[in-house]
């Protein structure tokens, strides 16, 4: 006797196909969760990564600020050092620079004039004294001019004056300190100028 299947057919290959469906729909799940966490993982290893370079930098960042103060403080101290050894090398000139400029005004003074007082103010130099004649300050002024280590003579006033019947003439005048052993503008500075020969003392006094 035949065999006659009385249940759907249509029904159950719907039946079958919905199962290997949710089967697909399964692993197609599975499969996407697995590279989500893949992808995750990968990311994250990334992130670590970069998160222990930053580290890294920021270590090295706060180093290197550490240096750099102690640069800052060196260079300080550098700055320091070089203006102390200026101020050092100034003083050392200008005790030498001094010791010229004494020289030169004893050896500027001609006959009849005589220095009653000398103020200095900065590299300006105060010259008061008694004169026999205006003519004897003039030259005077030439002979300083000529000395080397002062300039721009400036007679400030001269006038008669009772008390010294043999130098009536009262002065006062100015002078700008100068070094003729500085380097010249324009030279390279291997080169400098010489002191202009000044002429002898003539008898005159300091006072």
């Amino acid at each position: 006797m035949a065999k006659i299947n009385l249940l759907p057919w249509r029904a159950e290959r719907r039946r079958l196909r919905q199962k290997d469906f949710y089967g697909m729909l399964g692993l197609a799940a599975l499969a996407g969760v697995l590279v989500s966490f893949l992808i995750v993982s990968y990311y994250n290893g990334r992130i670590g990564s970069q998160n222990s370079r930053n580290q890294f930098l920021r270590e090295e960042i706060t180093k290197v600020d550490s240096q750099i103060t102690e640069i800052t403080e060196l260079d300080k101290k550098k700055a320091r050092l070089l203006a102390r050894k200026d101020v050092i090398e100034q003083l050392q000139a200008n005790r030498s620079q001094m010791v010229h400029l004494f020289d030169s005004l004893v050896r500027t003074i001609p006959d009849g004039v005589t220095l009653t007082a000398i103020q200095q103010e900065g590299d300006i130099l105060t010259l008061s004294g008694r004169s026999q004649s205006n003519a004897r300050v003039s030259t005077y002024m030439r002979t300083l001019e000529g000395s080397g280590w002062m300039s721009k003579p400036d007679l400030n006033i001269i006038e008669a004056k009772a008390g010294n019947p043999g130098l009536p003439y009262e002065f006062n005048l100015k002078v700008k300190l100068a070094n003729p052993n500085a380097p010249k503008a324009g030279e390279d500075g291997g080169s400098a100028a010489t002191p202009a020969s000044a002429p002898p003392a003539a008898g005159g006094t300091a006072s």
